[in-house]
């Protein structure tokens, strides 16, 4: 299995499931979705943001990446380093980033590493589903899931999904760490466990 994670509970079937209905949604409905999930999130942030640059059929938009540094709203992004934490890079613009060596834009100034994440007052993290007690499902690497830990107690953890990607409950294995609300277009920020 990717990541070095032993997953027997079905996930990998879930994430085919949830990527071939990802990609059957209609380019101009996934534009509607990015620009609602802009909006969603960008009121009030008065501090640096961890986010991620959305790639293929993920929901959001660099648009929700332009915005908050528009509004003067410092954000980072990941790097990625082999099966550890994850590494953090300012971004400023499209134009700073690179490809990194999974094939993923990435900023290309200075690397601040893993424990910028105490920085933030909010991080956004890409998800394929979660579930109503806070369970993410994300793409079976783990880096999230190492990382997440080293937010600074009480940050908000917020998976952007689609609204049919909230669902009932998800399998949970014991290295998957909660968030603590979800993002979605049609309902916004819906705080978690409801």
């Amino acid at each position: 299995m990717p990541g070095g994670y032993v997953d027997d509970s079905g996930k990998w079937e879930l994430r085919r499931r949830l990527i071939a209905a990802r990609r059957r949604v209609p380019a101009a409905v996934r534009d509607s979705e990015a620009a609602a999930l802009a909006a969603a999130v960008l009121p009030g942030l008065p501090g640096t943001v961890c986010a991620y640059w959305p790639v293929g059929v993920e929901p959001g938009s660099p648009e929700l990446l332009d915005s908050l540094v528009r509004r003067g709203c410092p954000v980072l992004l990941p790097v990625v380093s082999a099966l550890g934490p994850l590494d953090w890079a300012w971004y400023t613009c499209a134009g700073s980033l690179q490809a990194g060596p999974l094939g993923l834009p990435e900023p290309a100034g200075p690397r601040l590493g893993c424990a910028a994440i105490a920085t933030a007052i909010l991080v956004l993290v890409p998800a394929l589903a979660v579930d109503r007690a806070g369970v993410r499902l994300g793409r079976g690497r783990g880096h999230y899931d190492r990382t997440l830990p080293l937010a600074t107690p009480g940050t908000p953890l917020v998976a952007i999904v689609r609204d049919e990607e909230v669902l009932p409950s998800l399998p949970r294995q014991p290295h998957d760490i909660p968030v603590t609300a979800a993002l979605t277009p049609a309902r916004g920020v819906i705080p978690l466990p409801y």
